[in-house]
């Protein structure tokens, strides 16, 4: 069988490459562009560029998927099977009826639930229990096919974003290596989505970053883990916009929202509509990201003060 892998993160560069080493028939890549990264702005490649330069797969990285170069690149490689995890774009309906067998997305939810850009980020910021990955058939809508495989994976009360996504990364690398194995042997069963039980992820806005400290003070919790460590949760102090990570307890008492009750060396105690957080780590403008102890002999930050 002769699978194309299109994809573009670390995420997506860690599978493939864990596909290539165990034989899952890659035999060829599209990839974004190199883009403009740091200070200097110098072009930097994506992740899955580098791994199939390092195991010499043929790769293209086209502005769209869709335009006749690629998909000329992509019938000369005449795949059975198009893979995509990540890539970023769109793909129209030439590219997904070319392949004899499909295009099919790994899509890191319990779809029909967070459809979309953001999945991990929402479910962690909505305070779901569960989340999961599935494997679907490409459709024209977005993340509405038929699924061929689904695993739900629990979420800790306290798991931050980056440590879920690199459960649900495991999770994908077994799964995708099951699925690869049942397609070639005739043997996926589609699932049609419940479409009346979807909901979106949609990509994150700066808003979305912003903390409400009126809420409750698991709501707040949840919205900081839902953005660690990037690109981080935002609330104002003196004026200046600031970023908190690792909210590690909630307490019940305190319901004086934003107010700083408390700066230890486990973090400081942030009040908010209904009890009050415990968060570890502040970053303030053109600094690294410092303990709130750090901040608070640094003369950055006191108890009393208010977080917006």
């Amino acid at each position: 069988m002769r699978v194309v892998f299109v994809g573009t993160p670390e995420f997506s560069a860690e599978i493939l490459e864990h596909l290539i080493r165990n034989d899952g028939r890659i035999v060829g890549v599209v990839t974004q562009p190199d883009k403009p990264k740091g200070r200097g702005r110098r072009l930097a490649p994506p992740p899955v560029k580098v791994v199939a330069q390092m195991y010499g797969i043929p790769f293209l990285q086209p502005e769209s998927i869709n335009r006749p170069e690629c998909l000329e690149f992509l019938k000369t490689l005449d795949p059975d099977l198009i893979l995509v995890v990540s890539y970023g774009k769109i793909l129209g309906e030439k590219v997904l009826n070319l392949p004899k067998l499909g295009c099919y997305n790994v899509h890191p939810s319990l779809l029909p639930k967070y459809r979309g850009a953001s999945p991990i980020h929402r479910a962690l910021e909505n305070g779901e229990e569960k989340t999961g990955v599935t494997i679907y058939r490409m459709v024209k809508e977005l993340d509405a096919g038929p699924v061929a495989l689904q695993v739900e994976v629990p979420i800790d009360p306290f798991e931050t974003h980056d440590q879920l996504e690199r459960k649900l990364l495991e999770v994908s690398k077994s799964l995708v290596l099951e699925f690869v194995s049942k397609i070639e042997n005739g043997n996926v069963v589609l699932r049609e989505q419940d479409h009346s039980a979807a909901s979106y992820a949609p990509l994150i806005k700066k808003e979305d970053l912003m903390i409400d400290f009126a809420r409750d003070a698991v709501s707040v919790k949840d919205k900081i883990r839902a953005y660690d460590s990037k690109p981080g949760a935002s609330c104002v102090l003196n004026g200046q916009l600031v970023k908190l990570f690792g909210a590690s307890a909630v307490d019940s008492s305190g319901d004086e929202p934003g107010l700083v009750h408390q700066i230890t060396k486990e973090g400081a105690w942030v009040g908010t509509g209904k009890g009050k957080v415990l968060v570890k780590k502040i970053l303030f403008p053109g600094k690294r990201v410092m303990s709130f102890w750090d901040a608070k002999n640094g003369g950055l930050i006191k108890e009393g003060e208010i977080l917006t």
